[in-house]
């Protein structure tokens, strides 16, 4: 496949798949979505699964459960057939079944505290994240409003060790490049407490700061939403971040009145783990909120 090709298709599996986390509590229209970026419903399919490994249905239908699995502990004070619509989905009934078949609980064993024991059997996934004893209990967040961050990105499919060969093949494009100024940015398209690990889109990107062009266009490039974040500084040992996130999800985000959305959060950093030889890091930890 020509690289020019490759790019192509990867940029517009992308676009699709910001479009379904943009209007995720819509009924979206695969006719429509292949006329928005003039190609063929046929083609569309096809290159989506290519770039990302599962079907555009599967993708609508997981980010859907990640949301409700998220507003069900936020809004608080909304029923169960609320938070289905918000979610997209057109009846109660039908909502409680894809989630239970998702969850193996009902919405209302997951509110009523199912959602940490389903998030500790994927920490239980990583042979790492039980051998670490982090804890994040008394981390305070500071909220900020953050710009849009324009990155160019590699994608991994998985939440695993293989990720390090990712950012090894970043970090060859910006020596490549003769990038000196640059940060190194995850984007967390999945929220890996609710689900399988191999299941997580992680998202390798380098925002560059060097005003020098770039010779080797080979990396796409995406978007980073603009927004109010709760931004989180931490620092740890391999292991460790499953349980911060285990943290974020399940007490910190319950506790604190706020209301997550669907644009996915992202760490900047300091250090990064994946390309340490000590395997620690330390990191900024953004997440979308809404009061």
């Amino acid at each position: 496949m020509k690289r020019e090709t490759l790019n192509k298709k990867t940029q517009i599996s992308n676009d699709i798949l910001f479009y379904i986390y943009t209007n995720i509590d819509t009924d979206i229209n695969m006719d429509e979505l292949a006329q928005q970026f003039n190609i063929s419903k046929v083609y569309m399919h096809k290159i989506y699964k290519e770039v990302f490994g599962r079907n555009i249905y599967e993708s609508i239908k997981s980010i859907r459960l990640q949301k409700a699995s998220s507003l069900l502990l936020t809004n608080k004070y909304s029923t169960i057939t609320q938070i289905a619509a918000l979610c997209g989905y057109s009846s109660q009934t039908s909502f409680i079944r894809v989630f239970k078949k998702r969850f193996s609980m009902t919405p209302t064993a997951w509110k009523k505290g199912g959602h940490k024991a389903y998030s500790q059997t994927i920490l239980a996934e990583s042979k790492k994240a039980i051998a670490s004893n982090a804890t994040y209990n008394n981390i305070e967040a500071t909220i900020v409003n953050m710009p849009q961050i324009e990155v160019y990105y590699m994608r991994h499919n998985g939440y695993n060790d293989q990720i390090r060969q990712t950012w090894q093949k970043v970090q060859t494009w910006t020596y490549s490049n003769n990038i000196k100024d640059y940060e190194h940015i995850a984007l967390f398209h999945d929220n890996p407490t609710v689900t399988h690990l191999e299941e997580c889109q992680y998202v390798a990107c380098i925002k560059v700061n060097d005003k020098n062009k770039i010779d080797y266009e080979r990396l796409p490039k995406l978007n980073i939403a603009k927004g109010v974040y709760a931004k989180f500084d931490i620092t740890g040992a391999d292991g460790d971040f499953l349980h911060f996130l285990y943290w974020v999800y399940t007490e910190w985000l319950p506790n604190s009145e706020y209301e997550t959305t669907t644009q996915p959060p992202y760490a900047i950093y300091k250090k990064n783990k994946y390309l340490s030889d000590d395997n620690h890091f330390d990191l900024s930890f953004y997440l979308s909120i809404k009061f």
